[in-house]
Formats: C-alpha cells, structure tokens, sequence
C-alpha cells in the first residue's frame, strides 16, 4: 500500500531520533517562570495603581515527591543555566514522544515470524478463542 511507511524507511527515521536523543545535554524537569508581586506598603511605588510590582523574581517550578517545589533563581549565570537545562528537558520528552511513535508504527509494520502480513490493524478484537471461567460465589 502506497500510504504506508515502509519499514527501512521507519527504522532510519528511527535510528535518526536515537542519535538526536544522544545529544541531549543536561537536563532538569520543570518549568521557569517571572513573577512580579506587590510588596505590601501603602506608600511604595508599587502601591499605584498601573505598576506591575517588584520583580521580576524567576522561579523554577518542578512535581517532586507528590508536591510542587519551587526554587528561586538570581538573574545571570543561575537563571541561565536553568533555562538551558529546561529547555533541553523540553527536547528530551520531545524525542522520547517521536521515538514510541515510531516503534509503534514499526510494530505494526513488521511482519509476525513466520507470516509475510502485518499485524491485525489497531482497533480490532482478536480474542482468545476460550471463554473465561466466571467468578466464584462470595461464600
């Protein structure tokens, strides 16, 4: 079928992504974001209305251990290095998605042993053939 990827054609797509995902630098998960706040002073600049707030304070915020921890960065060579990190995180799950489409349409694509046709066409029930026992009474 003329729509279909061949599978050479898949595996080299394949074998591209896996050298890609070998350059992937450092990498931290989570995300960077500016925050400007208000400081509470009646008489402060930031009191008026129209001013944004201090800041901006930049803060890289990440899942860990069931809760969201967030860290404080300085501007210069601290926020710089997270957003490298970050940003290649970004890229990492980026390949990593690429790669499970690719193997998936490689298995569909490969032949059983034994067989020259393709897998059954995803969607489609195969079934054991064999009928469960049922489930035993609750005594």
């Amino acid at each position: 079928m003329p729509d279909e990827p061949d599978l050479a054609g898949l595996e080299a797509e394949r074998a591209r992504l896996y050298a890609d995902l070998s350059q992937v630098r450092d990498f931290r998960r989570g995300a960077l974001n500016a925050v400007r706040r208000k400081c509470g002073k009646p008489n402060c600049a930031c009191a008026r209305p129209g001013h944004p707030g201090h800041g901006p304070q930049y803060n890289l915020t990440k899942w860990a251990g069931g809760k969201t921890v967030t860290a404080h960065l300085r501007p210069g060579p601290e926020l710089e290095k997270a957003e490298r990190e970050v940003a290649e995180w970004e890229r990492f799950k980026s390949l990593t998605g690429q790669i499970a489409e690719v193997n998936e349409k490689i298995c569909e694509a490969r032949p059983a042993a034994g067989t020259d046709a393709p897998s059954a066409p995803e969607g489609e029930k195969g079934g054991s053939g064999r009928r469960s026992r049922g489930r035993r009474p609750l005594r």
